[in-house]
């Protein structure tokens, strides 16, 4: 059990990195296309070979799985097996696989593959060659090789991506956001706080507070140097936490919004279900999650040494050994802000390596404190089980997410509350000592503080219930956002649906709000939005449904829904190689892609929600407006794009 989680935390890390020890550029290839008769064509993939190693052929099955794959994102295109071959192959007889023959190239080598097009022909088709390479025991399955090729008589493509004639740095009207960042720097900080104190709580962290103030006071020169050799190691546990961010900074470099891919990816929503069920199950006694014990004792050795090499690695071994605890509530904090960017990631952290930090010095700085501290005691397993509890609501909140992204429809809003409702009375119920798991103490007797939080937990429950009906009261403002949104209901008519529907964006269709706006002579509200925002849901449910503001988007504007993680591919005509104004070479091959690059490129943002108000010819009329709570302030920013507006329709007449 522990091996597999370690498994799945290891699959999460390296999702986007190749295996270890593979040479990427092991093969070299040209591709080719020629026209064999209307919409059938051939794609020739060439390659001069590597003596090094050993290319298996197109036609090859091993266990199962093709040695030789072919992916167009466009499902219409039909491709025709076998490959065609051509070079010097020999067999060759695989130790890996009971000696199974396979049909190898060592030298040149060239596959041709015929696809078919239902519809209309690309100028360039964007694709993926996956092919699978090795030498003796050593085995690469499914290299990916990324390609365009030009394609004769194919359509040019129409992705519209960047819009020239918009000019964010001078709208019409200065209204609207000095930023075009998400949540707060300020916000993501005190979240960070809140998950570094909540650990604070837990077995794994409470009990070395004074262990380890205590090291320090007794063991050192005198108690000034006792205190600043303290204070050094929350320092260090600080920056352990901040240094944690820093592969995020190099990820979104390559592209801006590739967190935000990461976060509303469907696989990855899976594989963080399936982790936090796990993490769940730990924080239940059944097991514990630790990192691996050599990595842990060799910095425990370190930790020995008597300068500030020593604090460090005993800031080091802290954060080691507390990864049990510490690991699921960071974890949430890191997926929960994952998709505003590296920088936010890194404000998160710091909050959280500073709530975790500070008890160490303060305490090292006024040692009294400590006869405060409550005794550690099966309390801090109780702090841990529920934990846990909490651990399986994030979970659903993942899965949740994967269901939105690819609109499966199986965890509809309601279903979302059953099983939030079961938690919050699961967690009452162990509260009560009525369920007890490994490691739980007997209640003997209820605490103010166990008192407080059964009724904690039973109000947020039976606040919970009414969202299983189909009724007014199921629109749970409290928590807005979170659930699966209003209209996504297993009821067939949502009565908290109506009010909304008075606001039907189109969805995905920029060049037709265009036309619409042109017809009826109305400026163009862009909403850049995603299936799993949990912001974009709160505006829709508590903002947009604010009477003036439904009525100022209903009747004034054109509006438009762009969703950044739609992953339903474009056509193949609309597939484009896109150079970004960096200079990065950019595939857009979904409408997610499409819009989230539409997004960066023009707004320079990649958080969502994000509004744009232009007008019908593109110019750009106000700031972009990110999320905001108060409906007013909402409504004020709306009026101030329809008076830019007048503004501008008064200056084309002049």
């Amino acid at each position: 059990m522990k091996h597999f989680i370690w498994s799945l935390i290891a699959l999460f890390c390296i999702s986007s990195t190749v295996v270890k020890g593979q040479d990427s550029t092991a093969y070299k290839w040209e591709v080719s296309g020629k026209k064999i008769k209307d919409k059938v064509y051939e794609l020739t993939f060439a390659t001069v070979g590597n003596g090094k190693w050993q290319l298996y052929g197109p036609n090859e099955v091993i266990s199962d799985v093709p040695a030789v794959e072919l992916e167009l994102a466009d499902s219409s295109i039909q491709i025709t097996k076998p490959f065609k071959e051509a070079g010097d192959s020999k067999t060759f007889k695989n130790p890996v696989f009971d000696n199974a023959a396979f049909k190898i190239y060592e030298g040149q080598a060239s596959f041709t593959a015929t696809v078919t097009f239902a519809g209309d022909v690309p100028a360039n088709l964007l694709g993926t060659f996956r092919y699978t390479y090795g030498k003796g025991d050593e085995f690469y399955p499914l290299n990916a090789y990324a390609f365009s090729v030009p394609l004769e008589g194919g359509v040019a493509a129409t992705a519209k991506i960047k819009v020239t004639s918009f000019d964010l740095k001078n709208p019409v009207n200065a209204c609207g956001d000095e930023d075009t960042g998400g949540k707060s720097m300020l916000s993501i900080f005190f979240l960070g706080m809140l998950g570094g104190f909540i650990a604070l709580f837990t077995p794994c962290v409470f009990p070395l507070i004074p262990l380890t103030v205590s090291f320090f006071t007794k063991k050192s020169e005198d108690k000034k140097k006792g205190v600043s050799n303290a204070v050094i190691y929350g320092l260090f546990i600080f920056l352990i936490y901040i240094l944690l961010s820093t592969p995020f900074h190099l990820v979104d470099g390559v592209q801006p919004e590739v967190l935000n891919n990461i976060s509303t990816n469907m696989w990855l929503n899976i594989i963080f279900f399936l982790i936090f069920v796990f993490f769940a199950i730990s924080f239940f006694g059944y097991f514990e999650i630790g990192l691996p014990s050599g990595l842990a004792n060799k910095i425990d050795s370190r930790s020995g040494m008597s300068s500030l090499g020593g604090i460090f690695f005993m800031a080091l071994t802290l954060a080691i050994v507390s990864f049990s605890c510490t690991g699921p509530i960071l974890g949430s904090l890191l997926v929960g802000v994952a998709g505003e960017g590296a920088w936010p990631l890194t404000v998160g952290l710091a909050g959280f390596g500073l709530a975790l930090a500070l008890p160490f010095a303060l305490f090292a700085m006024f040692p009294s404190w400590l006869k405060s501290l409550p005794k550690s005691g099966g309390w801090l397993t109780s702090v841990k089980v529920v934990l846990g509890f909490l651990e399986l609501a994030m979970a659903v909140k993942f899965l949740s997410n994967a269901d939105l992204v690819k609109q499966w429809g199986f965890l509809k809003r309601e279903v979302f509350f059953g099983i939030w409702v079961v938690i919050g009375i699961l967690i009452v119920l162990y509260l009560l000592g009525k369920i007890k798991f490994p490691h739980d103490s007997p209640v003997k007797k209820f605490s103010k503080t166990r008192i407080t939080f059964i009724v904690i937990f039973s109000a947020a429950t039976l606040y919970l219930i009414p969202g299983l009906t189909n009724t007014h009261n199921a629109n749970l403002s409290l928590i807005s956002g979170f659930p699966p949104p209003l209209c996504y209901s297993m009821y067939s008519n949502p009565v908290n649906c109506e009010k909304g529907k008075s606001i039907e964006p189109l969805r995905n269709d920029y060049e037709e709000a265009l036309a619409r706006a042109r017809k009826e002579h109305k400026p163009v509200l862009i909403d850049f939005t995603g299936w799993a925002c949990v912001n974009c849901r709160r505006m829709e449910e508590n903002v947009w449904t604010n009477e003036k503001v439904s009525e100022l988007i209903r009747d004034k504007f054109i509006i438009v829904s762009l969703y950044v993680d739609e992953k339903r591919a474009l056509p193949a005509t609309q597939q484009v190689d896109f150079t970004t104004k960096t200079g990065a070479q950019k595939k857009i091959i979904t409408v997610g892609d499409k819009w989230a690059t539409f997004q960066s490129e023009n707004f320079d943002a990649v958080a969502q929600p994000q509004y744009a108000i232009i007008s019908p010819d593109e110019k750009i009329l106000t700031k972009t407006k990110g999320y905001t709570p108060k409906a007013n302030d909402f409504a004020q920013w709306l009026e101030c794009g329809i008076d830019a507006y007048k503004k501008g329709a008064q200056t084309a007449l002049k």
